[in-house]
């Protein structure tokens, strides 16, 4: 065990201390945390600090989580991912990094790797109020708070809260501003989910990051982003379906799409089209319509696709489609 953990400071160690110079007070509340059901792991936090996800969550498919925080060394992120992924674990890593560093009592960092284990250290300096909670398959987190009440309620609000992944950590972070949260007050927020398997391709293993870098109510941001993004899934699950020639799963999913956001004009538009596509001609008519009514630029758009092979349709086809727009908008 000796030998194991001085391999990992002489590993760690010349990389750790250049990022050192990197260090930035990114005082905050977090949550690191793995679905066992899934295999998705994720980070998410919010801080008075901008763009507090570009610092602070880190993750990698297949590998692991980690939340650095505190006076941060945004190096414990990167150097920590390496390690998992040579095959440590979390315990293991954390342990490195901490041995590596001479300024880990002003470090707070949580660590959850591929298979579920959980390391957390809040050093002794960290500004109170302080402290964690390592759980099964999450840790919370917090420095700089109003009082010891944030964690907690972090904790309590993951383990209670149905739904998935995204969902339970959203909860602790809410749970965290409502008991007081930051003694600064709310400035910024992210959070990163990843699969659990590395299939090399990080755009499809990458399943979400969203970040809220500037906002007065960053939660509440972070929120309507994570709504606006399992919309547009829907969406591109109806265009998987259309490529598979399966056109009730893709109006299906273009239908849920377009519930969670009515207003959305393009994502009206983009049903239409695979209507058309699909032989179905006048049920998109309404659908045109709508989409023409709103913003004359769509008009204008569509005589410009069957040329690139995105709307199959004839010169009478096009111009049936192009009827359907208001007095003064058609072509």
């Amino acid at each position: 065990m000796i030998r194991r953990s001085l391999l990992i400071v002489l590993l760690v160690l010349p990389r750790l201390a250049f990022a050192q110079e990197r260090s930035a007070p990114v005082h905050t509340y977090s949550i690191v945390a793995r679905d066992p059901a899934t295999g998705h792991m994720g980070v998410a936090v919010q801080s008075h600090w901008f763009s507090v996800g570009s610092l602070v969550t880190w993750a990698e498919a297949g590998v692991g989580a980690i939340a650095t925080q505190s006076f941060i060394d945004p190096g414990y992120g990167p150097l920590g991912l390496d390690l998992l992924r040579a095959g440590k674990t979390a315990q293991q890593t954390l342990a490195g990094l901490i041995a590596a560093d001479p300024g880990e009592a002003v470090r707070q960092v949580a660590i959850i790797d591929a298979k579920g284990n959980v390391a957390a250290h809040t050093g002794k300096k960290c500004i109170p109020a302080a402290g964690h909670i390592v759980g099964e398959n999450f840790s919370v987190q917090a420095n700089l708070m109003l009082h010891d009440k944030v964690w907690p309620a972090m904790d309590e609000a993951y383990r209670n809260t149905k739904g998935d992944l995204v969902d339970k950590m959203l909860a602790a972070l809410d749970a965290a501003q409502a008991v007081g949260g930051d003694i600064r007050g709310k400035q910024s927020a992210a959070i990163l989910v990843v699969s659990g398997t590395n299939t090399g391709r990080p755009w499809v293993d990458r399943v979400m990051e969203l970040r809220v870098e500037d906002h007065p109510e960053p939660l509440k941001e972070l929120r309507r982003l994570v709504h606006v993004h399992r919309a547009y899934q829907h969406m591109n699950a109806g265009d998987l379906a259309v490529e598979h020639n399966d056109m009730d799963q893709a109006l299906a999913e273009y239908g849920a799409a377009q519930k969670m956001m009515p207003d959305n004009l393009e994502m009206i538009y983009w049903t239409a089209t695979s209507l058309v596509n699909a032989g179905r001609i006048d049920e998109s008519l309404p659908l045109f319509k709508k989409v023409f009514a709103g913003d004359a630029n769509w008009v204008e758009l569509t005589p410009r696709l069957p040329g690139v092979g995105l709307l199959n349709v004839d010169e009478t086809g096009l111009k049936k489609i192009l009827s359907v727009a208001p007095v003064g908008k058609k072509k």
